[in-house]
């Protein structure tokens, strides 16, 4: 066969070149023995999280409505507000912060009771009737809380001696608006703090891997013969394969030790998480957004980790630049762990917008607020932050590495020896 004659092998496309990369490094990890050993490694995240759970229970004990509302007469309410203001100084954070119900001026035939069981406003109870015989709306906790601060009000409120306060009447409702988005906030820490452990403890892979094939020249092979963007996106997605992987044996294994010994755990940790305050979208869906969201933060954090080794020639290298990243993200976290308590807010918005930080804070979002086209909008988002990534991230390793020493032209070379052989036997 003459080489005009000789067939010529069609190149692959982006994603068919893709798809090699990702079955070759996904079975590649899954059948060594390194992977086992990898398993392991949710011990030591285990007890960081209970570390971390002290400071998950202080935001949240901040982030708990301090709002009373006001339905009484104007004139009572602004009595209450003046006295709140003469004894801020004095009492500062002890007293609530006192907010007028509109719907209680509107409407005269207001029911404070109905009110807060439709779980309407952020009102951690709303104080009704006379200074001289208020009244308490609201749960039975809020209630034991508030019942002395708003006695003391109201006694202030009418130039008494706070040893002269009236007496509140209290009026217990089953739930509120402050009660269910309180509850939901330990909901949206603890998804949180899950996603974080698990994306820092498997991104890591994709850095290991990059540098093995850098330093035997394996990704040098692979880059001249396909697209280094699909040797990327290949590799990513391979190890992402692999995190749920070990997620699936994770999960499989908790839910044994759950079964056999969940009253002890319970006691030990004083957590039960059978009951864990349902999240706004409904457990179905959150469980599917926390994937969606945890595949993104591990796509984002990993082409990240893939430029790093486009960067570094050596381990050291490597090891000296993903430790501001680590670190960046270890901030973002707490970031967008913060902004929990400030829904709407500019830093809330920016931890949303910011593609690191963004799958962290829409999936509390996912918890807290019951929307579902503000997920559409950051998946998507979050998918063009990883594209850009990916790009940037293989161009930089074309010029460091493809196109630096000999290497480019060792590369260059053996194609072109391997493509003399092929014509030699036809001639």
């Amino acid at each position: 066969m003459s080489e005009a004659t000789a067939p010529v092998r069609p190149r692959l496309s982006a994603f068919q070149a893709a798809s090699v990369i990702a079955r070759r490094d996904f079975l590649a990890v899954l059948l060594s023995r390194a992977f086992l050993f990898f398993l392991l490694g949710p011990l030591f995240p285990i007890i960081v999280g209970g570390l971390a759970g002290a400071i998950g229970g202080e935001v949240q004990r901040e982030a708990v409505s301090v709002e009373i509302g006001l339905a009484m007469s104007p004139a009572d309410n602004a009595a209450m507000i003046g006295a709140a203001r003469r004894l801020a100084p004095q009492l500062g954070s002890a007293l609530p912060v006192l907010r007028p119900v509109p719907e209680a001026a509107a409407n005269p035939a207001f029911d404070a009771r109905s009110f807060m069981e439709a779980r309407r406003g952020n009102y951690a109870a709303i104080a009704t009737g006379t200074l001289d015989a208020p009244q308490l709306v609201g749960t039975e906790g809020q209630l034991r809380r508030w019942q002395g601060p708003v006695a003391l009000l109201a006694g202030q409120a009418q130039d008494a001696s706070p040893t002269a306060t009236p007496r509140v009447a209290q009026q217990v409702v089953a739930t509120s608006a402050a009660a269910e988005r309180s509850s939901r906030i330990q909901t949206a820490q603890i998804a949180q703090m899950i996603l974080f452990l698990l994306t820092m403890l498997l991104a890591g892979m994709v850095l290991s891997n990059l540098v093995e094939e850098k330093a035997n020249k394996i990704i040098e092979i692979l880059a001249a013969a396909i697209p280094m963007d699909a040797v990327f996106m290949g590799k990513l997605f391979a190890m992402l394969a692999v995190s749920f992987v070990g997620i699936a044996v994770w999960g499989l294994a908790a839910s044994g030790l759950w079964l056999a010994a969940g009253e002890a755990i319970t006691q030990v940790f004083g957590f039960d998480p059978a009951h864990l305050p349902a999240p706004a979208v409904g457990w179905p869906l959150f469980a599917v957004l926390g994937v969606i969201y945890f595949a993104m933060a591990y796509l984002l954090l990993g082409a990240l980790f893939l430029t790093i080794g486009a960067m570094a020639n050596t381990v050291r290298e490597v090891q000296t630049l993903s430790m501001p990243v680590t670190m960046m993200q270890l901030m973002v976290f707490f970031l967008a762990a913060y902004t929990i308590k400030q829904p709407g807010s500019g830093l809330e918005l920016a931890a949303v917008v910011f593609p690191l930080s963004s799958p962290f804070a829409m999936l509390a979002r996912a918890a807290m607020e019951p929307e579902l086209w503000t997920h559409a909008l950051a998946l998507a988002w979050q998918a063009l932050a990883v594209l850009a990534i990916v790009k940037g991230g293989s161009q930089l390793f074309r010029k460091r590495v493809m196109k630096s020493g000999n290497a480019g032209r060792a590369v260059r070379k053996r194609r072109w020896r391997s493509a003399r052989a092929e014509a030699e036997p036809a001639q």
